[in-house]
């Protein structure tokens, strides 16, 4: 039996979700070449890692490509002439130019993780659960020169947890965009589906800064609770508690609404942690981390603080 020759391809991406989509896309196409991000310092050494996408990659066999800059006229041609039907980008991380997205035969597809337009740009994950979206997704796209403007081909939703963090999201979007490129890239490839424009309102998911961690207990506690998830496990929420910074690594809403207290302030310490006044409602600080220290349960942190109800936080 003939095997069908499967279409050539690019595959463009970085960190860890995209390398589970990489995988989706070897097993379809010919990829004959990864473009992702250079090395780069991280962890606690600030070791020099290769990112997620080059260490699977080389697993794989395809050749990888790094580059520093990819506007020069040169780099757009050198791609060109690998002959691809198609490159398929997740999670770059850095916006193609109209030379580089003309290279392939059928242009660029993106695997995007959120459900367009909402949350076009870079922090889509983060930002929907900061928001406190009920539902979230990935969405299989043609890229235009636009930010994550170009038609969807295709969706598939989920919803998001109340108590569920950015990463817990990530861990789950990444095994679905692979699934949504095994069951609709060849086929939009063939020409079975056709994309269609977005509609609805958009809204831009900025990049993420250190600066958005800090917990404003003005805010209602379901607010408050959806940050802290959101920004888990970066940059981390964080607050002062008896005058020291704390990342917050698990809270709870205890009550939506009502009076607790003044902002802030700490009405008890329970079985349910740190319980917190907020604008509105009761905001549970279940596990956090002090300066220096390791990550404890928010009533042992209590205990060795000598935390006792009236005292503020933030």
């Amino acid at each position: 039996m003939i095997q069908p020759i499967k279409p050539r391809a690019m595959f463009f991406g970085t960190p860890e979700i995209a390398a589970t989509c990489l995988d989706a896309v070897a097993s379809l196409c010919d990829v004959v070449r990864v473009v992702a991000q250079p090395d780069r310092p991280s962890g606690r050494g600030n070791e020099v890692r290769p990112p997620a996408v080059k260490v699977r990659a080389l697993e794989l066999g395809i050749p990888v490509e790094q580059p520093t800059k990819i506007k020069p006229p040169e780099v757009a041609a050198a791609w060109r002439a690998l002959e691809v039907d198609v490159a398929v980008v997740v999670a770059y991380g850095r916006i193609l130019p109209k030379a580089v997205l003309e290279a392939p035969r059928r242009g660029c597809v993106n695997v995007h993780a959120s459900l367009l337009p909402r949350w076009r740009g870079a922090a889509p994950i983060q930002w929907s659960v900061v928001s406190g979206d009920a539902e979230t997704g990935v969405c299989l796209m043609e890229m235009d020169e636009g930010l994550d403007t170009g038609p969807v081909i295709s969706t598939m939703r989920t919803p998001i947890g109340e108590n569920e963090t950015s990463g817990e999201l990530f861990s789950r979007l990444g095994p679905m965009g692979a699934e949504l490129l095994r069951r609709d890239l060849l086929r939009w490839l063939g020409g079975e589906l056709v994309a269609h424009a977005q509609e609805g309102e958009a809204s831009y998911a900025r990049m993420l800064e250190k600066s958005d961690a800090v917990l404003d207990f003005s805010q209602p506690a379901k607010a408050v609770h959806d940050r802290a998830r959101g920004l888990h496990p970066w940059p981390g929420a964080e607050t002062r508690i008896a005058a020291q910074r704390a990342k917050i690594h698990v809270t709870r809403v205890l009550e939506a609404s009502g009076r607790h207290g003044r902002v802030g302030e700490l009405v008890r310490v329970s079985e349910r942690g740190l319980e917190v006044a907020c604008g509105e409602g009761l905001l549970g600080i279940v596990e956090a981390q002090l300066d220096g220290k390791k990550r404890v349960a928010a009533g042992q942190l209590a205990n060795g603080l000598r935390l006792s109800p009236g005292a503020s936080l933030g």
